[in-house]
Formats: C-alpha cells, sequence, structure tokens
C-alpha cells in the first residue's frame, strides 16, 4: 500500500491539481493517510475537514475522510464553506486539533486542492514534502476513525459579528455596502452574515456555482471587478467588497469605484488598530508598497517585510507576536481581537468597523493616500530549473554594484526613482516583477533596470504568464 503523488500537485503552501489529471481521490485518501499518521504522532487524534463549491470537492472530501479514518484519526464534517470557517472550526472546537480545507482557491474550475491547519498552526513546506515521502514508502499508520457531521455555520457568523461590538447600531445604520461572493463558497455565510447587519447590504452571486458562471473568483484582477463597481455606481454605495473562491482573500473599491488594492486596505487597517494597540508590529510581503512601511512607521507603528505566502506570513506572526499582516494577494490577517488567519468575511467587517471609527468614507481614506504609479504583478514563465537561479545572479550582480537590495523574499532594490521587485514564485514556473515610483518616467526608468537584469541573465519579459 503505497501512492505517488503527480510531481506538480505538492506546492510550497498547499497541494493542488487538475482533477482527472494531476490530483484525484486517491491522492485525497493518501493525504488523509499522511495527514493522520502526522497528526497521531503529535498526539492529536481529531480533525475538522470543510470543502468549497466546487464540482469535485464532494468526491475528494469522500475520499479524504476515508483516508483519515483508515489511518486512525476521528473526523468532524463541517460540510461546504469557506476556507477561514474550517480555520474557525480548528481553533474554536477544543477536541479538533487539526483542519483540512479542499478548495482549488481561484485557480480555474478544473482545478482543486487541499489547504491544511496542524494543531493551530499551518501545514506547509517540509510538512507537505513529507507526505509526499510518506505516501511512496506508505509509510502510514492504521485504524479506524470516526465521523461525524457539526454545525458550524451559525457560530462562525456570531463570531465574525464581534468584530464590531463596542461600535453601536446608530453609527452603522446609514451603511450601504455592495458585496460579491463570485458564486464562491463564501457566498451561504455572506447571506447570513449581512441579515445580521445594520445598515443597507446588497450582494452578488452568493448561489455556489463551481462552474463560476459569471466571473472568476479572483478579487486581484480588475476584470473581475466590473460587477462590483456597476453595482456600487448603480446603487450609489459607499463602497463594495468581493471575495476569491474560498473567501480567504479581500477586494475592495470605494464609492467612485476605485480599487483599493491589498497594502491600501492594510494602511486603513494600520491606522485603526494602532489607535488600539500603539507600537503594534504590522506585516506585509515583499510586493507591498513602500506608502504602507511608511505609514505604519508614521503611525507609531513597527512595520515588516515578509515573505510573500500566506503560510509564510502566518508563521511570522506567530514568530513575531504582529497583531495584523497582509499580502497584495488580498489575504488579511488579524490577530488582534481575532485568530490570525486569513479571513476576507472577517476583515469586510473589520474594514466597516475602520471606516466607521476613524470617521471617513472608504473613498476620503482612499483619497488620502499618496498618488503612487505602479505596475501590477508582472508574471513571465522562465523554467522551473532557472527560476531561482536567475534571482540570485541579480543579487550577486546588485550586491556587487552597491545597490540597496532587500532579500527577504526574492531582490527588492530601491533607488532615487522607487523601488522594483524581482522574485521567484513558489508555487509556478514563473518570475514575478513589481516597481512602484512617483510618475512615470521614474517607473519606466525602473523597468529598464528590471530588463537589464533579466538580460544579463539571457532572458527577457516575455508573455505575460496567467496566475
Amino acid at each position: 500500500m503505497n501512492h505517488t503523488f503527480h510531481p506538480t500537485s505538492l506546492r510550497e503552501y498547499d497541494i493542488r491539481g487538475i482533477i482527472g489529471e494531476t490530483l484525484g481521490p486517491d491522492d485525497a485518501r493518501a493525504i488523509g493517510r499522511g495527514f493522520a499518521t502526522k497528526l497521531r504522532e503529535a498526539g492529536g487524534s481529531k480533525v475538522a475537514v470543510c470543502y468549497d463549491g466546487r464540482v469535485s470537492s464532494p468526491i475528494l472530501e469522500h475520499a479524504l475522510v476515508e483516508g483519515l479514518n483508515a489511518s486512525g484519526c476521528d473526523v468532524v464534517r463541517i460540510g461546504m464553506g469557506p476556507t477561514p470557517m474550517l480555520y474557525y472550526a480548528e481553533a474554536s472546537m477544543e477536541d479538533v486539533h487539526g483542519g483540512i480545507q479542499i478548495t482549488g482557491s481561484h485557480n480555474p474550475a478544473n482545478y482543486n486542492g487541499f489547504k491544511m491547519v496542524f494543531q493551530g498552526r499551518p501545514f506547509f513546506g517540509e510538512d507537505i514534502v513529507e507526505l509526499g515521502r510518506m505516501a511512496a514508502a506508505g509509510q502510514w499508520a492504521s485504524g479506524n476513525g470516526t465521523s461525524e457531521t457539526r454545525e458550524v455555520m451559525p457560530a462562525y457568523i456570531d463570531r465574525l459579528v464581534e468584530g464590531l461590538a463596542g461600535i453601536g447600531d446608530d453609527r452603522l445604520a446609514g451603511l450601504r455596502v455592495g458585496w460579491d461572493a463570485g458564486n464562491g463558497a463564501a457566498g451561504p455565510a455572506l447571506e447570513a452574515l449581512v441579515a445580521r447587519l445594520p445598515g443597507e447590504h446588497f450582494t452578488l452571486f452568493t448561489d455556489v456555482d463551481g462552474n463560476f458562471p459569471n466571473h472568476h473568483p479572483d478579487p486581484t484582477e480588475e476584470k473581475n471587478l466590473a460587477d462590483l463597481r456597476a453595482l456600487v455606481a448603480d446603487k450609489r454605495l459607499d463602497f463594495g467588497v468581493a471575495f476569491d473562491g474560498d473567501g480567504d482573500r479581500i477586494g475592495a473599491v470605494d464609492g467612485t469605484g476605485r480599487i483599493v488594492w491589498g497594502d491600501q486596505l492594510l494602511m486603513i487597517y494600520a491606522e485603526d488598530l494602532l489607535r488600539m494597540v500603539p507600537g503594534a508590529t504590522i506585516i506585509a510581503d515583499v510586493k507591498a508598497s513602500r506608502a504602507l512601511f511608511e505609514r505604519v512607521a508614521e503611525l507609531g507603528g513597527k512595520p515588516l517585510m515578509g515573505k510573500t505566502g500566506h503560510s509564510l506570513i502566518k508563521s511570522k506572526m506567530k514568530q513575531t507576536g504582529a497583531e495584523l499582516a497582509g499580502e497584495m494577494s488580498g489575504h488579511v490577517f488579524f490577530a488582534h481581537q481575532y485568530y490570525g488567519y486569513d479571513d476576507a468575511l472577517y476583515a469586510a467587517i473589520r474594514l466597516i468597523a475602520a471606516t466607521v471609527r476613524l470617521g471617513k468614507s472608504l473613498t476620503e481614506l482612499r483619497g488620502e493616500m499618496p498618488p503612487l504609479v505602479n505596475t501590477p504583478e508582472l508574471r513571465f514563465q522562465v523554467d522551473e530549473s532557472r527560476k531561482f537561479a536567475v534571482v540570485d545572479e541579480v543579487k550577486a550582480r546588485l550586491s556587487a554594484s552597491g545597490a540597496a537590495v532587500d532579500d527577504t523574499d526574492g531582490v527588492r532594490v530601491t533607488t532615487a526613482d522607487g523601488w522594483w521587485l524581482l522574485r521567484a514564485s513558489n508555487t509556478q514556473d514563473v518570475l514575478v516583477a513589481r516597481a512602484e515610483s512617483e510618475d512615470q518616467a521614474g517607473l519606466d526608468r525602473l523597468m529598464e533596470q528590471i530588463d537589464a537584469q533579466l538580460e544579463a541573465s539571457g532572458l527577457e519579459r516575455g508573455e505575460q504568464a496567467g496566475h
């Protein structure tokens, strides 16, 4: 009894693949067996399991539970829901020691995957490599676990609403907010949540449909926010919020339809938080704007730059005791008055709370931010065997030239024009670049530096790679 995973499916932060090609029920069963074996070795015995709205999710859930049971773990099945509901179950149920969410996140409809949490910490990197080794050798514990079903959503919604505690319904009553669930797994939880909120709320695409008939659920891509922008304009709303396919990433637009990007949201959260917790540590990934780090420092907080990746950020938060963290991709993590995991529904509640406590609309807060020009994430295909080597070559050349280089994650170079970043993706055969300046001419000069470095390593910034 052993199993070999497709080499592309075991990723840095989670497990992902194409259903019927690189991922299927046998993989789910093997993940269950390996995870249960590791958990039992660590003294745990019960795992919460949740799944998203993809067509393939119920089949994978069934096989995963079989695997967990066959290696002696009991399973608490909490049904379909967003990834943060699984994180909530794992954090709040005293008899549960681990959790697994079946989700393809923001990948196309024919993908699926697994996000895992192990005794309160993210399960990633070497943990996932170890699952592969155990499967190949068939080194699994045996046992007969049980399976039960529990209703978690009402308690989860109660916990989300607590994010508005102390504000008073009278201050919230005038709010008018639009919400776009993108037919993802957060839809039913969102409907239950807005029914509890003061003010007027307008929802889009809350029915779960794993084929994503309206638009792809990835709020970091501007085209996917078109429906939300139209709703905000049509109903003259204060702002709008959108979620990705499994509800752990947030996107937002202000009352004029301007996008409020991940690092800009973090500036707002930071201002609100630092009034309550002076001097708090706040983490952002290397793709975030210089304006964010400067703003946190200006407000008396401690800004920290971290590596990109939700699992890496969560780990760094635990190490540093940070109260808040976020990524450009819309993962936002509140340890302040919450559990420290990425929950887009909770982040939306905290955005409402921040605008009320700061006494400004999201449109005003967005308008006060420095008008920097930056590129989106530029992604281009590079052979898997070359991507990390290229970053190392660039770093060596820049260090030798005396450039101001931060190598937290790839190379982030600061110049008089602003900054640029080049890093290797942990999940795909791509390099990611980004640059930011105060004007277009400065941005052009930064892009020339990126191109010159790529050229020196025998590459050019070619066709844009998709996600």
